[in-house]
């Protein structure tokens, strides 16, 4: 790494400290880049210095807060949807699968829509509102306390409900995932949940584009211990790819803006 780029690092992270936090306010900081600063932020984080954020970053032992529904609905929505397709495909006639809270996972259940002979098991209301009208989908519903921020539900009756059933695939949203580490959320109910729902189905999937990989701005954190899938969008960078290759017990797919995947 060159004086000029690690120079460059170093002012990044003191601006930070110094609480400056937006990627725009970044870049006229530094006077570089979105590029350049996108990635400067992938390759910090890479190292543990700064956690990004849907907005640009937050320094070491600082936690993203938990942006609104509507707020995360509208970010990355291209990526969301072409996720959101390829995860579709996966899904056979005659299936039961669970489907988490989430604006990405939201966007699958749009994809189901005149789907015949499934089942689908959701904590998540955009869903439950989305497939409610199709005669060919099997709806359960978890109840539970009402998260008003993720219009998701969470909690002891929740698990109750889903201790009695299976499911061939689950499909996670998180706000962030990082490798060898696993899935972090701002609350513990949605990360038990969470887990519990990996118990009872065969096969995981977790959906998240780009601007999730590597990221740890929540406090929760589930582990993923069993073989899984990442699905994520085209856009991923090698560097944040990477780290998920190298596990063994990882499937990485990269969807394409057609909804098309890629081993990768």
């Amino acid at each position: 790494m060159s004086n000029k780029v690690t120079r460059r690092h170093e002012d990044l992270v003191a601006a930070l400290q110094a609480g400056v936090r937006g990627s725009e306010s970044l870049s006229r900081h530094l006077g570089v880049s979105l590029v350049t600063l996108r990635r400067d932020l992938i390759q910090l984080e890479a190292e543990g210095r700064l956690v990004r954020t849907f907005g640009g970053a937050v320094p070491v032992g600082g936690h993203e807060p938990e942006l609104s529904l509507v707020q995360r609905k509208h970010l990355h929505r291209e990526y969301k949807e072409a996720i959101a397709r390829a995860a579709a495909a996966l899904i056979r006639p005659g299936e039961t699968v669970i489907i988490d809270g989430g604006t990405t996972t939201a966007a699958l259940a749009e994809k189901l829509r005149g789907r015949s002979d499934l089942r689908v098991i959701t904590n998540n209301l955009q869903v439950m509102a989305t497939l409610s009208g199709e005669d060919g989908i099997e709806l359960v519903m978890l109840g539970g306390a009402v998260r008003r921020l993720s219009l998701s539900t969470s909690g002891p009756l929740a698990e109750l409900t889903l201790r009695r059933l299976s499911a061939e695939r689950v499909f996670l949203g998180t706000d962030g995932v990082v490798a060898g580490r696993g899935l972090c959320e701002a609350s513990n109910d949605q990360i038990q949940l969470k887990e519990l729902m990996m118990a009872q189905a065969s096969k995981i999937y977790v959906l998240a584009d780009s601007s999730k990989l590597g990221r740890s701005a929540q406090q929760a954190w589930a582990p993923l211990d069993r073989p899984w899938t990442l699905i994520t969008d085209a856009k991923a960078e090698a560097l944040q790819l990477d780290p998920f290759r190298q596990l063994p017990t990882v499937t990485v797919l990269c969807a394409s803006d057609d909804g098309s995947i890629a081993d990768s």
